[in-house]
This record gives C-alpha cells, sequence and structure tokens, in this order.
C-alpha cells in the first residue's frame, strides 16, 4: 500500500508493530498493562506465540494449584 494513501488506523498498526519489534521487553509490560482496561485479543496479539503459551501454562498451573489446595 502507497504510504500517500494510508489510512490513520493502517498507519497506527504499522506503527506499533514497528515498536513492538524494536521493544519487545516493553511490549510484554505494555500488553500486561493493557489487560486493566483493553481486551483479551489485544493481550495476545502485543504478547506473541510464546508469551501466549506462558500465560496459557500459569493459568492452568494456576488452577491446578487452586483445585488441589481448595479440595
Amino acid at each position: 500500500m502507497n504510504k500517500d494513501k494510508e489510512t490513520p488506523a493502517r498507519k497506527r498498526e504499522r506503527l506499533r508493530q514497528e515498536e513492538l519489534k524494536r521493544n519487545p521487553t516493553g511490549n510484554m509490560n505494555d500488553a500486561f498493562n493493557r489487560t486493566e482496561t483493553g481486551n483479551l485479543a489485544d493481550l495476545v496479539s502485543s504478547l506473541g506465540w510464546k508469551g501466549t503459551g506462558i500465560l496459557i501454562l500459569v493459568i492452568i498451573i494456576g488452577f491446578v494449584v487452586a483445585s488441589i489446595f481448595l479440595k
């Protein structure tokens, strides 16, 4: 797409993707802070596949530990 005809939404997304590539650790902090006001899709898209996998593992482990101790 030509940058002269780029819509504001596409420009924001392009700039966000460039920032994610430059600063991955700050991205994770932003993702966790975004969960306070954002939605799950924003969290997952900003964490990437590794971060999403870790998040799922933490949720599963937390559920197992809670079910063991609350039995």
